[in-house]
């Protein structure tokens, strides 16, 4: 996918699929447990994309985007965030969520659901660091008119997404 909400609508299925995952090995506790830690980064995720999209002046497609972590520090970090929880990077919200789901999938002796989740987390991780490295650090290809008005988003915007990125933290 190249349309930059997508990536995250697509992303959704995915950790959908954790969550069932859980509650099939018996690990009710943290499946819900994943969906909080989800709702914070994927919303962190989603309203960083509508910060993008409103600099990008309602562009969407990732293939136009580039090297915006010059111009929108706050997206940039609070993204960031988002994305190594996504990924399960430990010490954020995912990393735990998850590997609660995979440890009682292993617990449980399944070793194929537990192979599933773990190539189901590294499949995330690659597309998540895909789009992130797309948007924020490539070549900018946004024609002319639009980089010369790229901008931060403005504080009604980038709080809300701070306070995201904490509980994708603290979560």
């Amino acid at each position: 996918q190249t349309d930059i909400k997508r990536v995250l609508a697509n992303s959704t299925i995915s950790q959908l699929g954790y969550m069932f995952l859980a509650m099939g090995v018996a690990a009710y506790a943290a499946g819900v447990f994943h969906l909080l830690t989800h709702a914070f980064f994927k919303a962190c995720l989603f309203l960083g994309s509508g910060s993008i999209i409103h600099a990008m002046q309602g562009e969407q497609d990732m293939r136009q985007m580039g090297g915006l972590r010059k111009v929108m520090p706050a997206t940039f970090w609070t993204f960031t965030i988002a994305v190594l929880a996504i990924s399960g990077t430990p010490f954020l919200a995912g990393f735990f969520s998850k590997d609660a789901i995979l440890w009682q999938a292993w617990a449980s002796g399944n070793a194929v659901l537990w192979s599933v989740g773990v190539f189901v987390a590294g499949l995330t991780a690659f597309y998540m660091f895909r789009q992130y490295f797309m948007v924020f650090f490539s070549a900018c290809r946004a024609d002319d008119h639009v980089q010369e008005h790229l901008h931060e988003s403005p504080k009604i915007m980038t709080w809300p997404l701070w306070i995201l990125a904490a509980g994708s933290i603290a979560i």
